[in-house]
Protein backbone atom coordinates (compact mmCIF):
# COMPACT_ATOMS: atom_id res chain seq x y z
CA UNK A 1 0.00 0.00 0.00
CA UNK A 2 1.29 3.39 -0.59
CA UNK A 3 1.72 6.09 1.48
CA UNK A 4 1.42 9.59 -0.02
CA UNK A 5 2.83 11.31 2.99
CA UNK A 6 6.42 10.42 2.66
CA UNK A 7 9.12 11.53 0.19
CA UNK A 8 10.94 8.18 -0.55
CA UNK A 9 10.61 4.97 -2.66
CA UNK A 10 13.12 2.44 -1.95
CA UNK A 11 13.87 -0.18 -4.75
CA UNK A 12 14.93 -3.36 -5.08
CA UNK A 13 17.95 -2.79 -6.67
CA UNK A 14 19.05 -0.58 -3.60
CA UNK A 15 18.25 2.72 -5.18
CA UNK A 16 16.08 5.33 -3.40
CA UNK A 17 14.42 8.11 -5.34
CA UNK A 18 12.98 11.09 -3.32
CA UNK A 19 10.45 13.55 -4.40
CA UNK A 20 12.25 17.08 -3.88
CA UNK A 21 8.58 18.62 -4.09
CA UNK A 22 7.48 17.03 -0.28
CA UNK A 23 7.62 18.69 2.61
CA UNK A 24 9.98 16.40 4.36
CA UNK A 25 12.02 15.90 1.71
CA UNK A 26 14.98 18.25 3.53
CA UNK A 27 14.99 15.72 6.26
CA UNK A 28 14.86 12.53 4.68
CA UNK A 29 18.09 13.81 2.31
CA UNK A 30 19.83 14.71 5.55
CA UNK A 31 19.18 11.08 6.59
CA UNK A 32 20.46 9.54 3.20
CA UNK A 33 23.22 11.35 2.91
CA UNK A 34 24.57 9.60 5.68
CA UNK A 35 24.75 6.23 4.57
CA UNK A 36 24.40 6.22 0.28
CA UNK A 37 25.20 8.81 -2.49
CA UNK A 38 23.22 11.47 -4.72
CA UNK A 39 23.92 9.74 -8.46
CA UNK A 40 21.40 11.96 -10.68
CA UNK A 41 17.86 14.33 -10.33
CA UNK A 42 16.08 14.22 -13.42
CA UNK A 43 13.64 16.79 -12.61
CA UNK A 44 11.99 16.68 -9.33
CA UNK A 45 13.02 13.29 -8.36
CA UNK A 46 16.32 12.59 -7.12
CA UNK A 47 18.15 9.35 -7.30
CA UNK A 48 20.40 7.89 -4.21
CA UNK A 49 22.11 4.72 -4.36
CA UNK A 50 22.89 2.55 -1.52
CA UNK A 51 26.64 1.27 -2.15
CA UNK A 52 28.81 -1.24 0.51
CA UNK A 53 31.13 1.58 0.85
CA UNK A 54 28.58 4.36 1.37
CA UNK A 55 27.44 1.91 4.30
CA UNK A 56 30.92 0.70 5.19
CA UNK A 57 31.78 4.99 5.44
CA UNK A 58 28.57 4.86 7.79
CA UNK A 59 29.69 1.90 10.01
CA UNK A 60 32.78 3.95 10.71
CA UNK A 61 30.94 6.75 11.72
CA UNK A 62 28.93 4.70 14.15
CA UNK A 63 25.63 4.28 11.93
CA UNK A 64 24.01 0.86 12.41
CA UNK A 65 22.19 -1.32 9.84
CA UNK A 66 19.36 -0.69 12.21
CA UNK A 67 19.47 3.01 12.29
CA UNK A 68 19.50 3.11 8.71
CA UNK A 69 16.60 0.61 8.06
CA UNK A 70 15.31 2.85 10.21
CA UNK A 71 15.37 6.02 8.30
CA UNK A 72 14.27 4.29 4.98
CA UNK A 73 10.93 3.19 6.52
CA UNK A 74 9.99 6.36 8.18
CA UNK A 75 10.00 8.38 4.94
CA UNK A 76 9.74 5.52 2.53
CA UNK A 77 5.94 5.61 0.84
CA UNK A 78 6.19 1.58 0.33
CA UNK A 79 6.91 -0.86 2.62
CA UNK A 80 10.91 -1.75 2.01
CA UNK A 81 12.34 -4.75 -0.17
CA UNK A 82 13.66 -7.28 2.22
CA UNK A 83 16.17 -7.60 -0.39
CA UNK A 84 17.05 -4.14 0.59
CA UNK A 85 17.32 -4.70 3.97
CA UNK A 86 19.36 -7.92 3.93
CA UNK A 87 21.61 -6.15 1.81
CA UNK A 88 22.24 -3.36 4.33
CA UNK A 89 22.52 -5.99 7.38
CA UNK A 90 25.06 -8.28 4.67
CA UNK A 91 26.99 -5.49 4.13
CA UNK A 92 27.24 -3.69 7.09
CA UNK A 93 28.00 -6.40 9.49
CA UNK A 94 30.98 -7.63 6.91
CA UNK A 95 33.06 -4.41 8.47
CA UNK A 96 34.63 -5.67 11.27
CA UNK A 97 34.79 -8.74 10.02
CA UNK A 98 38.58 -8.79 9.10
CA UNK A 99 41.21 -7.48 11.40
CA UNK A 100 44.92 -6.86 10.85
CA UNK A 101 47.17 -6.76 13.89
CA UNK A 102 50.96 -6.86 14.44
CA UNK A 103 52.64 -9.21 16.21
CA UNK A 104 55.69 -8.70 18.66
CA UNK A 105 57.88 -9.91 15.99
CA UNK A 106 56.65 -7.34 13.70
CA UNK A 107 54.68 -9.77 11.38
CA UNK A 108 50.93 -9.50 10.45
CA UNK A 109 47.81 -11.13 11.38
CA UNK A 110 44.46 -11.17 8.98
CA UNK A 111 42.05 -12.59 11.84
CA UNK A 112 38.14 -13.49 10.69
CA UNK A 113 35.98 -16.35 11.04
CA UNK A 114 37.89 -19.32 9.90
CA UNK A 115 35.55 -20.74 7.10
CA UNK A 116 35.83 -17.10 5.73
CA UNK A 117 39.35 -16.86 5.43
CA UNK A 118 39.55 -20.61 3.67
CA UNK A 119 37.02 -19.22 1.53
CA UNK A 120 39.41 -15.94 0.95
CA UNK A 121 42.51 -18.18 0.94
CA UNK A 122 41.03 -19.98 -2.15
CA UNK A 123 40.60 -17.24 -4.90
CA UNK A 124 43.95 -16.97 -6.85
CA UNK A 125 43.79 -13.13 -6.37
CA UNK A 126 44.49 -13.40 -2.41
CA UNK A 127 46.29 -17.24 -1.89
CA UNK A 128 49.90 -16.06 -2.42
CA UNK A 129 48.90 -13.28 0.09
CA UNK A 130 47.42 -15.29 2.75
CA UNK A 131 49.49 -18.09 4.65
CA UNK A 132 49.07 -20.25 7.10
CA UNK A 133 49.48 -19.02 10.52
CA UNK A 134 52.11 -20.86 12.58
CA UNK A 135 50.23 -22.11 15.25
CA UNK A 136 47.70 -23.46 12.20
CA UNK A 137 44.86 -21.29 13.65
CA UNK A 138 41.76 -21.46 11.67
CA UNK A 139 41.24 -18.00 12.41
CA UNK A 140 44.75 -16.39 11.42
CA UNK A 141 46.50 -15.81 8.35
CA UNK A 142 49.94 -14.62 7.96
CA UNK A 143 50.61 -11.59 6.33
CA UNK A 144 53.70 -10.63 4.80
CA UNK A 145 54.32 -6.69 5.23
CA UNK A 146 54.79 -5.62 1.92
CA UNK A 147 51.50 -6.88 1.21
CA UNK A 148 49.65 -4.73 3.61
CA UNK A 149 48.23 -2.44 1.19
CA UNK A 150 47.33 -4.83 -1.84
CA UNK A 151 45.38 -7.16 0.39
CA UNK A 152 43.27 -4.88 2.18
CA UNK A 153 42.45 -3.06 -1.93
CA UNK A 154 41.84 -6.42 -2.95
CA UNK A 155 39.29 -7.35 0.28
CA UNK A 156 37.57 -4.64 -0.13
CA UNK A 157 37.33 -4.99 -4.15
CA UNK A 158 35.57 -8.33 -2.91
CA UNK A 159 33.36 -6.94 -0.36
CA UNK A 160 35.07 -7.27 3.16
CA UNK A 161 36.31 -4.08 4.48
CA UNK A 162 39.59 -4.60 6.98
CA UNK A 163 39.95 -3.06 10.05
CA UNK A 164 43.59 -2.15 9.92
CA UNK A 165 45.11 -2.30 13.90
CA UNK A 166 48.93 -3.36 12.61
CA UNK A 167 49.63 0.40 13.76
CA UNK A 168 52.30 2.98 12.60
CA UNK A 169 55.82 3.93 12.49
CA UNK A 170 56.72 7.37 13.71
CA UNK A 171 59.01 8.96 11.56
CA UNK A 172 61.99 10.89 12.26
CA UNK A 173 60.63 13.14 15.07
CA UNK A 174 60.36 16.88 14.15
CA UNK A 175 60.22 19.80 16.52
CA UNK A 176 56.70 21.74 16.09
CA UNK A 177 54.34 23.14 17.09
CA UNK A 178 51.17 25.83 15.83
CA UNK A 179 51.81 29.36 16.88
CA UNK A 180 49.22 31.27 19.22
CA UNK A 181 49.04 33.96 16.91
CA UNK A 182 49.29 33.77 12.89
CA UNK A 183 51.53 36.34 11.49
CA UNK A 184 52.55 37.46 14.83
CA UNK A 185 49.25 39.53 14.48
CA UNK A 186 45.76 37.90 15.02
CA UNK A 187 45.04 35.35 17.90
CA UNK A 188 45.24 31.97 16.01
CA UNK A 189 43.35 29.01 17.18
CA UNK A 190 41.35 26.12 15.47
CA UNK A 191 37.84 26.25 15.10
CA UNK A 192 35.72 23.41 17.47
CA UNK A 193 35.17 21.80 13.64
CA UNK A 194 39.00 21.68 12.73
CA UNK A 195 39.94 20.49 16.22
CA UNK A 196 37.32 17.46 16.21
CA UNK A 197 38.28 16.62 12.78
CA UNK A 198 42.18 16.12 14.05
CA UNK A 199 40.54 14.09 16.80
CA UNK A 200 38.90 12.27 14.51
CA UNK A 201 41.90 11.82 12.01
CA UNK A 202 44.18 11.14 15.02
CA UNK A 203 43.91 9.77 18.69
CA UNK A 204 46.38 7.62 20.93
CA UNK A 205 43.73 5.90 22.38
CA UNK A 206 42.75 4.88 18.99
CA UNK A 207 44.98 1.50 17.46
CA UNK A 208 42.89 2.56 14.53
CA UNK A 209 43.71 6.14 14.27
CA UNK A 210 45.85 7.73 11.92
CA UNK A 211 44.60 6.97 8.71
CA UNK A 212 41.89 8.40 6.71
CA UNK A 213 39.96 11.06 4.79
CA UNK A 214 38.66 14.28 6.54
CA UNK A 215 35.93 16.15 3.95
CA UNK A 216 35.27 19.63 4.37
CA UNK A 217 34.01 22.32 1.93
CA UNK A 218 36.50 24.77 0.17
CA UNK A 219 37.18 27.68 2.77
CA UNK A 220 36.61 25.50 5.55
CA UNK A 221 40.44 25.48 6.28
CA UNK A 222 41.28 21.94 5.01
CA UNK A 223 44.81 23.11 4.72
CA UNK A 224 44.80 24.63 8.58
CA UNK A 225 43.52 20.85 9.60
CA UNK A 226 46.84 19.19 7.86
CA UNK A 227 48.90 21.17 9.90
CA UNK A 228 47.06 20.92 13.14
CA UNK A 229 47.78 16.66 12.17
CA UNK A 230 51.22 17.43 11.46
CA UNK A 231 51.75 19.49 14.39
CA UNK A 232 50.15 17.15 16.60
CA UNK A 233 51.88 13.80 15.43
CA UNK A 234 55.33 15.83 15.47
CA UNK A 235 57.07 13.79 12.63
CA UNK A 236 58.66 14.44 8.91
CA UNK A 237 56.05 14.95 6.71
CA UNK A 238 55.34 14.75 3.34
CA UNK A 239 52.49 16.79 1.63
CA UNK A 240 51.56 16.07 -2.22
CA UNK A 241 49.33 18.50 -3.47
CA UNK A 242 47.90 19.66 -7.29
CA UNK A 243 50.20 22.15 -8.34
CA UNK A 244 52.92 24.83 -7.95
CA UNK A 245 50.23 27.63 -6.77
CA UNK A 246 49.19 25.08 -4.03
CA UNK A 247 52.81 24.23 -2.98
CA UNK A 248 53.46 27.71 -1.78
CA UNK A 249 50.20 28.27 -0.39
CA UNK A 250 51.26 25.09 1.84
CA UNK A 251 54.62 26.58 2.78
CA UNK A 252 53.26 29.90 3.57
CA UNK A 253 50.69 28.85 5.87
CA UNK A 254 53.10 26.65 7.28
CA UNK A 255 55.50 29.07 8.34
CA UNK A 256 52.61 31.60 9.50
CA UNK A 257 50.75 28.92 12.12
CA UNK A 258 53.50 26.89 13.04
CA UNK A 259 56.97 27.15 14.68
CA UNK A 260 58.54 25.44 11.73
CA UNK A 261 60.96 28.08 9.55
CA UNK A 262 61.83 27.73 6.18
CA UNK A 263 65.06 25.70 6.39
CA UNK A 264 62.66 22.81 7.60
CA UNK A 265 60.19 23.02 4.49
CA UNK A 266 61.53 22.20 1.26
CA UNK A 267 59.38 22.83 -2.33
CA UNK A 268 59.62 19.46 -4.66
CA UNK A 269 58.08 21.20 -7.95
CA UNK A 270 59.26 23.10 -11.31
CA UNK A 271 62.77 23.25 -10.87
CA UNK A 272 62.66 22.84 -7.14
CA UNK A 273 63.95 19.90 -5.92
CA UNK A 274 64.40 20.25 -1.89
CA UNK A 275 63.57 17.21 0.46
CA UNK A 276 63.64 18.64 4.05
CA UNK A 277 61.64 17.54 7.24
CA UNK A 278 58.40 18.76 5.67
CA UNK A 279 58.65 18.53 2.18
CA UNK A 280 55.51 19.55 -0.66
CA UNK A 281 55.39 17.89 -3.93
CA UNK A 282 52.76 18.14 -6.73
CA UNK A 283 51.37 14.69 -7.98
CA UNK A 284 52.78 16.05 -11.61
CA UNK A 285 56.14 15.73 -10.89
CA UNK A 286 55.17 12.34 -8.68
CA UNK A 287 53.58 11.15 -12.25
CA UNK A 288 56.05 12.49 -14.52
CA UNK A 289 58.12 10.51 -16.64
CA UNK A 290 59.66 10.84 -20.45
CA UNK A 291 58.42 7.92 -21.97
CA UNK A 292 55.57 5.68 -21.09
CA UNK A 293 57.66 2.75 -20.40
CA UNK A 294 60.15 4.48 -18.08
CA UNK A 295 60.00 4.18 -14.63
CA UNK A 296 58.51 6.84 -12.10
CA UNK A 297 62.14 8.75 -11.23
CA UNK A 298 60.36 10.95 -8.71
CA UNK A 299 58.26 8.29 -6.86
CA UNK A 300 61.64 8.08 -4.78
CA UNK A 301 60.50 10.87 -2.95
CA UNK A 302 58.70 8.05 -0.65
CA UNK A 303 61.60 6.91 0.47
CA UNK A 304 64.03 9.83 0.74
CA UNK A 305 63.12 10.45 4.29
CA UNK A 306 61.62 8.18 7.57
CA UNK A 307 58.24 10.02 6.69
CA UNK A 308 55.92 9.84 9.88
CA UNK A 309 53.05 11.37 8.03
CA UNK A 310 51.56 11.89 4.02
CA UNK A 311 48.60 13.95 3.32
CA UNK A 312 47.29 13.88 0.49
CA UNK A 313 45.73 17.13 -0.38
CA UNK A 314 42.64 17.04 -3.32
CA UNK A 315 42.78 13.57 -2.44
CA UNK A 316 39.85 12.93 -5.22
CA UNK A 317 42.45 13.78 -7.60
CA UNK A 318 44.98 11.34 -6.86
CA UNK A 319 46.77 9.55 -9.57
CA UNK A 320 46.93 5.69 -10.35
CA UNK A 321 50.75 5.52 -9.58
CA UNK A 322 50.27 6.93 -6.61
CA UNK A 323 47.57 4.79 -5.97
CA UNK A 324 50.71 1.95 -6.62
CA UNK A 325 52.91 3.37 -4.50
CA UNK A 326 50.35 4.33 -1.27
CA UNK A 327 50.09 0.31 -1.28
CA UNK A 328 53.36 -0.02 -0.23
CA UNK A 329 53.34 2.88 2.27
CA UNK A 330 50.59 0.93 4.40
CA UNK A 331 52.94 1.23 8.11
CA UNK A 332 53.17 5.49 7.63
CA UNK A 333 50.24 7.41 8.45
CA UNK A 334 48.24 8.94 5.88
CA UNK A 335 45.98 11.51 5.88
CA UNK A 336 43.36 12.51 2.94
CA UNK A 337 42.02 15.84 2.37
CA UNK A 338 38.98 16.87 -0.01
CA UNK A 339 35.65 18.29 -0.47
CA UNK A 340 34.02 15.42 -2.27
CA UNK A 341 35.04 12.17 -1.92
CA UNK A 342 33.60 11.92 -5.60
CA UNK A 343 36.04 10.78 -8.30
CA UNK A 344 35.35 10.84 -11.72
CA UNK A 345 37.22 7.29 -12.10
CA UNK A 346 35.21 5.40 -9.94
CA UNK A 347 38.32 4.48 -7.29
CA UNK A 348 36.52 5.29 -4.25
CA UNK A 349 36.88 2.16 -2.92
CA UNK A 350 40.79 2.43 -3.54
CA UNK A 351 40.75 5.73 -1.41
CA UNK A 352 39.44 3.93 1.43
CA UNK A 353 40.85 0.69 1.43
CA UNK A 354 44.51 2.64 0.64
CA UNK A 355 44.19 6.20 2.73
CA UNK A 356 41.67 5.20 4.54
CA UNK A 357 37.90 5.73 5.62
CA UNK A 358 35.82 8.36 5.48
CA UNK A 359 37.13 9.78 9.57
CA UNK A 360 34.84 12.95 9.49
CA UNK A 361 32.62 14.81 7.05
CA UNK A 362 30.97 18.53 7.62
CA UNK A 363 28.01 19.61 5.34
CA UNK A 364 28.52 22.67 3.50
CA UNK A 365 25.03 23.97 4.67
CA UNK A 366 26.38 23.18 8.34
CA UNK A 367 29.98 25.69 7.79
CA UNK A 368 27.11 28.58 5.82
CA UNK A 369 24.70 28.68 8.94
CA UNK A 370 27.52 29.88 11.54
CA UNK A 371 29.08 31.95 8.77
CA UNK A 372 32.04 30.21 8.18
CA UNK A 373 31.55 29.92 4.32
CA UNK A 374 29.97 32.63 2.24
CA UNK A 375 26.29 32.24 1.24
CA UNK A 376 25.98 31.33 -2.20
CA UNK A 377 23.04 31.35 -4.35
CA UNK A 378 23.39 29.24 -7.58
CA UNK A 379 22.02 29.67 -10.78
CA UNK A 380 21.66 27.53 -14.33
CA UNK A 381 21.35 30.26 -16.99
CA UNK A 382 19.78 28.42 -20.29
CA UNK A 383 21.02 30.68 -23.24
CA UNK A 384 19.73 29.74 -27.00
CA UNK A 385 22.27 29.06 -29.30
CA UNK A 386 23.48 32.04 -30.94
CA UNK A 387 22.60 32.22 -35.03
CA UNK A 388 26.19 32.38 -36.22
CA UNK A 389 26.72 28.87 -34.49
CA UNK A 390 23.62 27.11 -35.35
CA UNK A 391 24.54 25.65 -39.27
CA UNK A 392 27.46 24.33 -37.90
CA UNK A 393 26.07 22.85 -35.29
CA UNK A 394 23.06 20.72 -37.07
CA UNK A 395 25.86 19.40 -39.43
CA UNK A 396 28.08 18.19 -36.15
CA UNK A 397 29.29 15.10 -34.94
CA UNK A 398 28.01 14.03 -31.32
CA UNK A 399 31.11 15.46 -30.18
CA UNK A 400 31.67 18.45 -32.24
CA UNK A 401 27.99 19.68 -30.74
CA UNK A 402 29.02 19.33 -27.25
CA UNK A 403 32.17 22.08 -27.66
CA UNK A 404 29.96 24.33 -30.34
CA UNK A 405 27.31 24.25 -26.79
CA UNK A 406 29.84 24.98 -24.82
CA UNK A 407 31.52 27.88 -26.97
CA UNK A 408 28.23 29.26 -27.71
CA UNK A 409 28.86 32.46 -28.58
CA UNK A 410 25.49 34.06 -27.11
CA UNK A 411 27.41 33.37 -24.13
CA UNK A 412 29.66 36.55 -24.04
CA UNK A 413 27.29 39.03 -23.90
CA UNK A 414 25.06 36.78 -21.14
CA UNK A 415 29.01 36.93 -19.20
CA UNK A 416 29.05 40.70 -19.71
CA UNK A 417 25.26 41.05 -18.96
CA UNK A 418 26.03 39.16 -15.16
CA UNK A 419 29.06 41.03 -14.23
CA UNK A 420 27.11 44.53 -14.32
CA UNK A 421 24.59 42.94 -11.93
CA UNK A 422 27.68 42.37 -9.52
CA UNK A 423 29.45 45.87 -9.95
CA UNK A 424 32.59 46.55 -7.07
CA UNK A 425 32.40 42.42 -6.77
CA UNK A 426 35.53 40.82 -7.39
CA UNK A 427 34.52 38.11 -10.55
CA UNK A 428 36.25 35.03 -12.05
CA UNK A 429 34.81 34.02 -15.64
CA UNK A 430 36.02 30.03 -15.71
CA UNK A 431 35.78 27.62 -18.58
CA UNK A 432 37.42 25.05 -20.34
CA UNK A 433 38.05 25.78 -24.12
CA UNK A 434 41.06 28.97 -24.46
CA UNK A 435 39.29 29.82 -27.78
CA UNK A 436 36.32 30.97 -26.05
CA UNK A 437 38.15 32.27 -23.16
CA UNK A 438 40.43 34.38 -25.09
CA UNK A 439 37.12 36.31 -26.79
CA UNK A 440 35.61 36.63 -23.31
CA UNK A 441 38.90 38.31 -22.30
CA UNK A 442 39.26 40.41 -24.98
CA UNK A 443 35.30 41.34 -24.82
CA UNK A 444 35.72 42.24 -21.06
CA UNK A 445 39.20 43.87 -21.17
CA UNK A 446 40.45 41.22 -18.72
CA UNK A 447 43.46 39.07 -17.65
CA UNK A 448 43.35 35.26 -19.21
CA UNK A 449 45.36 32.95 -16.68
CA UNK A 450 45.23 29.67 -18.23
CA UNK A 451 48.22 26.33 -17.93
CA UNK A 452 50.60 27.78 -20.28
CA UNK A 453 51.44 30.58 -17.98
CA UNK A 454 54.45 30.85 -16.11
CA UNK A 455 53.96 30.19 -12.55
CA UNK A 456 55.52 33.67 -11.77
CA UNK A 457 52.91 35.41 -13.40
CA UNK A 458 50.13 33.57 -12.20
CA UNK A 459 51.00 34.49 -8.94
CA UNK A 460 51.48 38.33 -10.24
CA UNK A 461 47.82 37.79 -11.49
CA UNK A 462 46.65 36.12 -7.73
CA UNK A 463 48.30 38.68 -5.70
CA UNK A 464 46.43 41.78 -8.04
CA UNK A 465 43.40 40.16 -7.75
CA UNK A 466 43.22 39.80 -4.25
CA UNK A 467 44.43 43.31 -3.70
CA UNK A 468 41.59 44.71 -6.01
CA UNK A 469 43.72 46.09 -8.76
CA UNK A 470 42.09 42.82 -11.16
CA UNK A 471 38.10 43.31 -10.84
CA UNK A 472 37.69 40.31 -13.53
CA UNK A 473 39.54 37.62 -13.89
CA UNK A 474 39.23 34.88 -16.60
CA UNK A 475 40.82 31.46 -15.80
CA UNK A 476 41.04 27.91 -17.54
CA UNK A 477 40.29 24.74 -15.29
CA UNK A 478 43.95 25.41 -14.16
CA UNK A 479 42.20 27.70 -11.64
CA UNK A 480 39.89 24.91 -10.15
CA UNK A 481 41.97 23.42 -7.77
CA UNK A 482 43.73 24.61 -4.05
CA UNK A 483 43.99 28.12 -5.44
CA UNK A 484 43.54 30.80 -2.97
CA UNK A 485 41.38 33.69 -3.83
CA UNK A 486 39.50 34.58 -0.68
CA UNK A 487 37.63 37.74 -1.49
CA UNK A 488 35.92 36.63 -5.14
CA UNK A 489 32.30 37.05 -4.72
CA UNK A 490 31.09 36.21 -8.63
CA UNK A 491 31.95 33.09 -10.74
CA UNK A 492 30.59 32.63 -14.15
CA UNK A 493 30.90 29.19 -15.84
CA UNK A 494 30.81 29.32 -19.07
CA UNK A 495 31.94 25.91 -20.06
CA UNK A 496 33.46 22.43 -18.25
CA UNK A 497 34.27 18.96 -18.03
CA UNK A 498 31.12 17.17 -19.24
CA UNK A 499 29.55 16.11 -16.45
CA UNK A 500 31.96 16.25 -13.83
CA UNK A 501 30.53 17.03 -9.99
CA UNK A 502 33.86 16.98 -8.97
CA UNK A 503 35.04 20.02 -10.80
CA UNK A 504 31.18 21.63 -10.26
CA UNK A 505 32.19 22.05 -6.49
CA UNK A 506 35.56 22.91 -6.86
CA UNK A 507 35.00 25.44 -8.78
CA UNK A 508 32.02 26.50 -6.03
CA UNK A 509 34.58 26.55 -3.77
CA UNK A 510 36.35 29.43 -5.69
CA UNK A 511 33.91 32.20 -4.22
CA UNK A 512 32.42 30.19 -1.03
CA UNK A 513 35.16 31.19 1.28
CA UNK A 514 34.17 34.21 4.04
CA UNK A 515 33.62 37.50 2.66
CA UNK A 516 34.51 40.46 4.70
CA UNK A 517 31.37 42.59 4.41
CA UNK A 518 28.32 41.06 2.72
CA UNK A 519 28.76 37.39 3.07
CA UNK A 520 27.02 36.67 0.06
CA UNK A 521 28.52 35.29 -3.51
CA UNK A 522 26.72 33.96 -7.02
CA UNK A 523 27.86 31.03 -8.83
CA UNK A 524 26.24 31.27 -12.16
CA UNK A 525 26.57 28.19 -14.78
CA UNK A 526 25.76 29.36 -18.48
CA UNK A 527 23.93 26.29 -20.74
CA UNK A 528 22.73 25.96 -23.87
CA UNK A 529 19.06 25.59 -24.27
CA UNK A 530 18.08 22.47 -26.09
CA UNK A 531 21.69 21.08 -25.99
CA UNK A 532 23.25 17.67 -24.63
CA UNK A 533 25.41 20.92 -22.44
CA UNK A 534 21.59 20.61 -20.46
CA UNK A 535 22.36 16.88 -19.55
CA UNK A 536 26.07 17.35 -18.50
CA UNK A 537 24.95 20.43 -16.33
CA UNK A 538 22.42 17.81 -14.01
CA UNK A 539 25.24 15.65 -13.91
CA UNK A 540 27.97 18.30 -12.91
CA UNK A 541 25.27 19.45 -10.05
CA UNK A 542 24.51 16.77 -8.30
CA UNK A 543 26.88 16.59 -5.62
CA UNK A 544 26.52 19.80 -4.24
CA UNK A 545 22.72 19.09 -4.56
CA UNK A 546 23.63 16.69 -1.42
CA UNK A 547 24.96 19.24 -0.25
CA UNK A 548 21.57 21.33 0.53
CA UNK A 549 22.28 23.96 -2.29
CA UNK A 550 19.76 24.44 -4.86
CA UNK A 551 20.10 25.77 -8.56
CA UNK A 552 17.44 28.58 -9.85
CA UNK A 553 16.96 27.64 -13.58
CA UNK A 554 16.26 30.78 -15.47
CA UNK A 555 15.86 31.28 -19.63
CA UNK A 556 18.04 34.11 -21.04
CA UNK A 557 15.78 35.20 -24.20
CA UNK A 558 17.55 38.12 -25.46
CA UNK A 559 21.07 36.58 -25.31
CA UNK A 560 22.41 37.36 -29.12
CA UNK A 561 19.90 40.08 -29.81
CA UNK A 562 20.39 43.61 -30.14
CA UNK A 563 18.90 45.08 -27.25
CA UNK A 564 21.89 44.41 -25.60
CA UNK A 565 22.02 43.92 -21.69
CA UNK A 566 19.08 45.37 -19.85
CA UNK A 567 16.63 43.11 -21.19
CA UNK A 568 19.02 40.05 -21.16
CA UNK A 569 19.35 40.45 -17.24
CA UNK A 570 15.47 41.12 -17.20
CA UNK A 571 14.97 37.65 -18.44
CA UNK A 572 17.28 36.68 -16.34
CA UNK A 573 15.66 37.60 -13.40
CA UNK A 574 12.81 35.72 -14.84
CA UNK A 575 12.36 31.90 -13.41
CA UNK A 576 12.59 29.33 -16.40
CA UNK A 577 8.87 27.25 -17.20
CA UNK A 578 10.07 24.41 -18.35
CA UNK A 579 7.99 21.83 -16.36
CA UNK A 580 10.34 19.79 -14.84
CA UNK A 581 13.47 21.55 -15.23
CA UNK A 582 14.27 21.27 -11.35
Amino acid sequence: MKRDDRPLIVQADSTVLLDDRHADAEAARERLAQFSDLTKRPGHLHTYRITPLSLWNAAVSGVSANEIIDSLAMYSSYELPLKVTSRIRTMMERYGKLRLERSEDGSLTLYGEACLLEQLAAQSELREMLHQAPNHELDARRVKPEDRGMLKQELARQGYPVIDLAGYRSGEALQVRLREHAGNVQPFQLRDYQKRAVDMFYCEDRMDGGSGVLVLPCGAGKTVIGIAALARLGCDTLILTSNVTSVKQWKQELMDKTTLTEPFIGEYAGNSKQVRPVTIATYQILTNRRHKEDEYTHMKLFSERNWGLIIYDEVHLLPAPVFRMTAELQATRRLGLTATLVREDGRETDVFSLIGPKRFDLPWKTLEARNWIATVKCTEIRIPLHKSDREQYAGAAASGKSRIASENAAKIDAVKALLDKHPGKPALVIGQYLQQLHKIAKRLEAPLMTGEMEHEERERLYAAFKAGEIPVLVVSKVANFAVDLPDAAVAIQVSGSFGSRQEEAQRIGRIIRPKKEDNSAWFYTLVTEGTKETEYARRRQVFLLEQGYRYEVRSWQAGNEADGRKEAVQQADTPYREAGAR
